[in-house]
């Protein structure tokens, strides 16, 4: 989450040599291409430091691998999960959130307690839900509903797989953009893919992070391809993984097969909300770098 930039060389540089010794150290590093020059990148500014060193020595990585220089540049351990709270606040935060309402709801059974959260209040009359209709919720001035359904998840499954991408891809916005942004981004994403599931289903109970997923994962794919850099560069396997579930969903075949009615509206309202984001971030981040 935080790379350090350790070399930045002309393209005609070979670099394969010193590569190869880093490799034969297992040092984590990455080399990309950015704007004329190739970039050597590393984890932790205390290993890059002494990555600076090595290349000074032995540009063409010709050094014999000793023991002392294998414990030398030994690879770092990555930061601890106390560490990373620390580190993203804003993505924890809401991450708590969303579990204090998992357990007021109990994962949606609670009816009684979500309905304060939901983005139409509703009575409970049977067997019928009978929703208030949007005009006079506004009117009463209930205007969290159009943000609080983010905060909602129907069952364990569905909390942990957002959370668990939620804490991916909100620490990287985080790093890269600061918690104000992302935090920012979160309540933006939010209100567009909880206003398009409304105008999709009409009044109907819906919930959960995935609209707010796919603008965090529309923003980063835009962003990076514009103003490239290694917080925003996702494995292209979870690009694919993304949009090929959204298809499925958007098919009907994941509501057949009993994963129960998707929020579809929601999650397209956020990809395109979320690629909008990540092109005019990118596009100004691309100017500044120039």
């Amino acid at each position: 989450m935080s790379a350090v930039v350790v070399l930045r060389l002309p393209l005609s540089t070979d670099l394969s040599g010193f590569v190869g010794l880093l490799r034969r150290l297992k040092v984590p590093h990455r080399v990309s291409e950015e704007q004329g020059s190739q970039v050597l990148w590393v984890p932790d500014e205390r290993l890059a430091h002494d990555i600076r060193d090595l290349y000074q020595r032995y540009p063409e990585g010709n050094a014999q691998v000793d023991p002392e220089l294998m414990a030398r540049h030994a690879p770092v351990r990555g930061p601890g999960f106390v560490q990373q709270l620390k580190a993203s606040p804003a993505t924890a935060a809401v991450l708590l959130a969303c579990l204090v309402v998992a357990g007021l709801t109990l994962l949606g059974e609670n009816l009684g307690n979500m309905r304060w959260l939901t983005f139409l209040d509703f009575q409970v009359q049977g067997e019928y839900l009978y929703f208030t209709p949007l005009a006079d919720t506004l009117a009463s001035g209930q205007w969290w509903r159009l943000f609080t359904p983010m905060l909602i998840h129907f069952g364990l499954l569905h909390l942990a797989m957002n959370a668990l991408w939620y804490w991916e891809l909100g620490r990287r916005i985080e790093a890269l953009q600061g918690r104000i942004n992302l935090l920012g981004l979160t309540l933006s994403f939010s209100l567009v893919s909880n206003v398009v599931q409304y105008l999709v289903s009409g009044p109907s109970l819906f919930g959960g992070l995935s609209g707010v997923l796919y603008g965090l994962l529309g923003h980063c794919w835009l962003y990076q391809w514009l103003a490239p850099n290694p917080i925003y560069r996702l494995p292209r396997g979870v690009l694919v993984m993304m949009l090929v579930w959204l298809g499925l969903c958007l098919s009907g075949l994941v509501s057949v097969l009993g994963f129960g009615e998707i929020a579809n509206g929601a999650h397209v309202g956020g990809l395109l909300i979320g690629c909008a984001t990540g092109l005019i971030g990118g596009l100004l981040a691309r100017r500044k770098s120039r």
